[in-house]
């Protein structure tokens, strides 16, 4: 059993060895500066990248930063409301061909927003269209057909986690200014 964890770490491993880390270090430095403009983060994915964006934001919020999801379907629907011209817009799609996604990144262009891809596709409609495409190398899903979202959202979870504690640590944060966001639960009492 343990030979299918090796196989997926493995995957893990190189699909992070293949980052631009210079690129990654300007989008910390991007998503810096754009928070200390007191503008916001906004990720926006579809299917099972809806809980990878939510955790992003989850940990972003609990840090006291300010980050928001917008569901790629709802955005259509009046939820494009929350973005504002200064924003940083971070689109997750594997393929880069997910027509919502391309739909709303052509709706997105209207507006003076930062846009950043997250994807694993070098040639896409959406890396001709977003000049920031963050491209990932993905050898194999790991599952049986290499077809379902499973190490590709694992990876997404990985690079948006370490983005924020990126971000965090470029803006100083202390662990008062998160414990302040967590007075319940058991980091609560370990922090009390």
């Amino acid at each position: 059993m343990t030979t299918y964890f090796d196989r997926q770490l493995k995957e893990f491993e190189h699909a992070i060895h293949s980052m631009d880390i210079e690129l990654f270090e300007r989008w910390v430095a991007e998503g810096t500066q754009t928070l200390q403009a007191g503008h916001k983060i906004i990720v926006s994915g579809l299917g099972k990248n809806v809980p990878v964006c939510e955790k992003f934001v989850g940990s972003m919020q609990s840090l006291g930063l300010d980050a928001y999801y917008l569901n790629t379907n709802s955005a259509v629907h009046g939820d494009m409301g929350v973005v504002k011209d200064g924003d940083m817009v971070i689109i997750l799609t594997k393929s880069g061909e997910t027509v919502e996604s391309v739909y709303l990144v052509n709706l997105l262009k209207e507006r003076k927003v930062n846009m950043w891809l997250l994807t694993f596709e070098k040639e896409s409609t959406l890396t001709k269209e977003i000049s920031n495409s963050f491209v990932l190398d993905l050898v194999h899903e790991g599952d049986m057909w290499n077809i379902m979202p499973n190490n590709s959202t694992t990876i997404n979870l990985i690079v948006l986690q370490g983005l924020a504690m990126k971000i965090a640590a470029a803006l100083g944060l202390t662990l008062d200014d998160f414990k302040r966001n967590h007075p319940g639960g058991h980091i609560g009492e370990v922090l009390a």
